[in-house]
């Protein structure tokens, strides 16, 4: 009996100061903030916080952060190698930056086992180190929701990308970039303008979780299985921490290949109407100044386009079509649309030339969607430029035949 009373006591010892399982006192959520008003804030932004109910702290990882000041940023960034780093702050100081902005703020606490939750802190502390906090940035495939997810997926053995891998809603990198970038309508025809066939593919849910929106909802149909067998979902709970006052982007990118083929032909006609009247200093003065700002634009966009391809390594503006478009030779008929500003102007044979070999590389971007591999969803720009390049062509021969009458 006395062996008994000695025994359950010590039993009782041993079980109260039995150390608790590795990540038992922590707790895991996925931070998504919604875009904001600057350029690099309209993709939005999400992290990932570790609570320490322990010790009664907490620390957000952060991905995808820059400094306009590192030795070269912009050199590195259009040759595209971009440096980007993790950072780790307090959510009480980083949260009010983002409501302070209007941005709206989403905490999704997820359904992780201790031992899921303690490799995951330990692969974070490990990351946010000064020697591993740097990554080669993307901005499709490495931003900091790609490292978010690619993180929660490690210490998931594997469960996101098993069930997001194959789903699709059909979505590109171009539609998300045009539908998010709405708002900077120029900057979004510049963004879209570069980006070549490699944006066109057809996106799984697992790759558009580059979007840190997107990541969110695809969360939400994630499951679990337990010890038990039984199924789980990924978020435990969800929780609005700031609604926010900036309006949502659209949910579907711009269709405006119908309006740009208006646009091109009103234009064109135009064109050959003020062609016709240049007896007129008023007809010849904004034939010229319009020739020769298309002429420009077109010349330079194509060397930058050229120039993206060739000499960067940025993937999704290689092979780009846009190039039979926005075509460097434009730049040969810069001297030619200048001397359409004089009365007295005479299209030369080698102007007209170039005019119609400009063309024929423009009804070649239109050509090509019959054969295999072209892919690019570039109609938008065939509708505007081809009828313009037609024009001109026509109008240098044009005038070329009158002058000789």
């Amino acid at each position: 009996m006395l062996c008994c009373l000695l025994i359950v006591p010590a039993f009782a010892q041993t079980t109260e100061t039995a150390p608790a399982e590795p990540g038992a006192h922590l707790a895991v959520s996925l931070i998504t903030f919604g875009p904001g008003e600057e350029l690099w804030e309209r993709f939005g932004h999400n992290a990932i916080e570790v609570r320490d109910d322990a010790t009664g702290t907490a620390r957000l990882y952060n991905y995808g952060m820059f400094d306009f000041a590192q030795e070269n940023f912009f050199l590195n960034f259009a040759r595209g190698r971009m440096m980007y780093r993790i950072a780790v702050g307090d959510p009480a100081e980083e949260y009010p930056v983002y409501v302070d902005e209007g941005r709206w703020i989403v905490r999704q606490e997820l359904n992780l086992t201790p031992a899921q939750r303690g490799k995951l802190a330990e692969y974070l502390e490990w990351n946010a180190r000064p020697e591993n906090a740097q990554y080669r940035y993307d901005y499709f495939r490495a931003n900091c929701s790609t490292r978010v997810r690619d993180a929660l997926d490690m210490a998931l053995g594997g469960a996101i990308k098993a069930q997001l891998i194959s789903p699709s809603r059909g979505f590109t990198y171009r539609m998300d970039a045009d539908r998010l970038m709405r708002p900077d309508t120029a900057l979004m025809l510049g963004i879209d303008a570069g980006l070549g066939p490699y944006s066109d593919q057809r996106l799984s849910y697992w790759d558009e979780s580059f979007v840190p929106m997107e990541f969110m909802r695809h969360a939400r149909e994630i499951s679990l299985t337990d010890a038990a067998g039984n199924k789980l979902s990924l978020v435990a709970s969800e929780t609005v921490l700031n609604k926010g006052h900036l309006p949502d982007p659209q949910e579907f990118p711009p269709r405006w290949t119908w309006g740009a083929l208006a646009t091109g032909i009103i234009t064109a006609l135009i064109l050959l109407g003020l062609a016709r009247a240049r007896g007129t200093a008023a007809a010849r003065i904004a034939f010229a100044t319009s020739t020769s700002l298309i002429a420009l634009v077109c010349g330079i966009g194509g060397l930058v386009l050229i120039g993206l391809w060739a000499f960067t390594e940025h993937v999704s503006a290689w092979r780009n079509e846009n190039v039979l478009l926005l075509n460097p030779l434009c730049l040969l008929l810069l001297p030619a649309w200048l001397g359409a500003f004089r009365r007295r102007w005479r299209p030369t044979h080698f102007a007209q030339r170039v005019a119609w070999t400009i063309a024929f590389c423009a009804v070649l971007a239109w050509f090509v969607k019959i054969l295999p591999g072209f892919v690019q969803d570039n109609w938008l720009w065939i509708a505007l430029l081809l009828p313009l390049h037609l024009t001109l062509a026509f109008t240098v021969t044009q005038l070329r035949s009158r002058l000789h009458l």
